[in-house]
């Protein structure tokens, strides 16, 4: 997993009343409309994921627009991001089973996608719980199941701004765990 310390400018926008109440600081407010801001987006192409905000620099000026009664900060902050690779060994969970394979999440990523033709000697079984069995032994992958896998791919898929990640478990020490 490749970790990215990114830094962006951002504005703060914070209605004056929340300010006068004394309810919070200003500069927790702050941190946590970056927190949500940085969290809520989904993904970029070149830096990955937001894991974390790690640090906002000193606010030296303040905007107050008497119309709207809001307060406006311009902010420079820096947040962790991480990005998959392609090769890299990951443990996820499965959140799905289908016919053809598994979609597993593994921290952010929530679009894994484990073919049933990447798990050799697995075998799909329609049951109350639906899982793929492996034949000869008592090994078996159901929803829940965490499972240490290889990034076979990534791809970015542009029209939903997320990232598709393809992964086998072939090789030495790969599948449940």
């Amino acid at each position: 997993m490749v970790f990215f310390e990114i830094e962006r400018n951002a504005e703060v926008v914070i209605p004056f009343h929340v300010i006068i109440s004394g309810a919070h600081t200003h500069k927790d407010i702050i941190f946590l409309d970056l927190h949500h801001k940085s969290t809520s987006e989904k993904t970029s192409k070149e830096n990955g994921y937001c894991v974390a905000v790690t640090g906002i620099s000193p606010i030296s000026t303040m905007q107050i627009d008497h119309v709207s009664d809001q307060v406006l900060f311009p902010i420079t902050f820096s947040y962790t991001a991480m990005k998959p690779c392609k090769g890299e060994i990951l443990i996820g969970t499965i959140i799905e089973i289908k016919q053809n394979g598994i979609i597993l999440q593994s921290g952010p990523m929530k679009n894994i996608f484990l073919s049933k033709i990447r798990m050799k000697d697995y075998e799909f079984r329609r049951s109350n719980e639906p899982m793929f069995l492996k034949v000869n032994e008592l090994s078996y992958m159901k929803k829940g199941t965490k499972v240490r896998f290889r990034v076979l791919s990534v791809r970015w898929i542009r029209s939903k701004e997320e990232f598709n990640i393809m992964a086998t478990i072939l090789g030495d020490y790969f599948g449940p765990i």
